[in-house]
């Protein structure tokens, strides 16, 4: 019986000895399985190739390849540096399964505090596992390590259309490519598109309506609708929690039991809207006109209105049976001809508030300052248990 020593073509470590019986499919069948390659040739020391068995004598070292060329381990750099140690400055990387071939200096120089250049400034010191091929194995992804083994060749940041940057940044941080990573955090800032801060207009806003199930609730909490016209629209029970409605037109707008919470309304006309139930609590609707709104709903459902900014709104002839203004500011609005019976002003600022001809019956000013405020023409006069300062 024969036996014989197989290595990797072009290596001369890691050997296997082997019998030699059978066929020479069946020898290569056992160098597939010693060496853990595809063996599909193999070759004498001197880069003969054997097409027969026989060919093969006793003791005989032979080279398995996986179909390339022949490599002599004597010439091959590598395979050299293997043999008698020496300290060359090529190397090769096996990255995720895909060979990068570079230079101990390019690893090393650029980010000597780097992981890559600790595990190759010193030959061994790391103990880096290599494949059968001798290439050094590294566990990471081939498409985001290329850019940033480029970026240490030449110091410039390239990266190819369909990579994503963010992956190319988690390896900088991986492998502690400082200054690679100010440079990515900046082109990922720059690649993202600007933020789109323009009003929602009416089209966009009526299709969005359409889109919704009546008994749905749509949410439009802190969005942007400064100047859209949304007069005559049925807007019940729509979240508009901090949303911009600045200069916006709601006239006649239904607005039952929406919620209009801390919701800028500065200079918005809502005149003859349905506001029954609405929640406006420390909203902000200064200057806006609030004419002959209804905020009174049969079934007992109070407007709150507490604590909003009312400076200079004109809310004429407005029903408001049992709203909410306490602490609210009201200074130098119109309120003529408004019913407020049963409302709660407890606290608010009523300084210079036209309230002519307004029906405050069993409303509860206690606290509320009424400093130059107008009660001509009132319907019913106000009594002590009131309490207005």
């Amino acid at each position: 019986m024969r036996r014989v020593t197989l290595f990797v073509n072009g290596s001369a470590r890691n050997g296997k000895v082997v019998a030699v019986y059978g066929t020479l499919s069946d020898l290569l069948s056992v160098a597939s399985n010693k060496l853990g390659i595809k063996a599909t040739s193999v070759y004498n020391g001197k880069g003969g190739l054997i097409d027969d068995i026989a060919l093969i004598r006793d003791d005989d070292v032979l080279f398995v390849c996986e179909g390339e060329p022949f490599i002599d381990p004597q010439s091959d750099g590598r395979a050299q540096e293997e043999l008698t140690g020496a300290h060359t400055d090529w190397l090769t990387l096996n990255v995720g399964g895909r060979y990068f071939t570079t230079t101990r200096s390019t690893l090393v120089n650029k980010e000597p505090d780097s992981m890559l250049a600790h595990m190759f400034k010193d030959k061994d010191a790391w103990g880096n596992k290599q494949d059968h091929r001798g290439a050094f194995l590294i566990d990471r992804s081939p498409e985001y390590f290329e850019p940033i083994l480029n970026y240490l060749r030449h110091g410039q940041l390239i990266v190819n259309d369909g990579i994503n940057l963010l992956g190319v940044l988690e390896e900088a941080r991986f492998f502690g490519i400082d200054s690679l990573i100010e440079h990515l955090e900046i082109a990922i800032k720059n690649s993202q598109p600007p933020e789109d801060h323009s009003p929602i207009s009416r089209k966009e806003f009526v299709r969005f309506l359409l889109a919704t199930p009546t008994k749905s609730e749509l949410r439009c909490q802190g969005l942007n609708f400064s100047g859209a016209d949304l007069s005559r629209l049925d807007l019940r029970y729509i979240n508009f929690k901090m949303a911009n409605l600045s200069r916006c037109n709601l006239a006649h707008a239904n607005l039952c039991c929406a919620n209009l919470e801390r919701a800028d309304l500065s200079g918005s006309v809502l005149d003859c809207a349905n506001l029954q139930g609405v929640k406006m609590l420390c909203s902000n609707a200064e200057g806006a006109s609030l004419k002959g709104c209804n905020f009174e709903d049969p079934s007992g459902l109070k407007a709150n209105l507490e604590g909003a900014n009312l400076k200079g709104v004109d809310m004429e002839g407005s029903q408001m049976t049992g709203i909410n203004l306490r602490v609210a500011t009201l200074k130098n609005a119109k309120l003529k001809n408004c019913n407020l019976r049963g409302a709660t002003l407890a606290g608010t600022d009523l300084e210079n508030c036209d309230l002519s001809g307004c029906d405050l019956q069993e409303a509860n000013l206690r606290g509320s300052n009424v400093k130059g405020a107008i009660f001509e023409e009132m319907l019913t006069p106000l009594h002590m248990s009131q309490s207005v300062r």
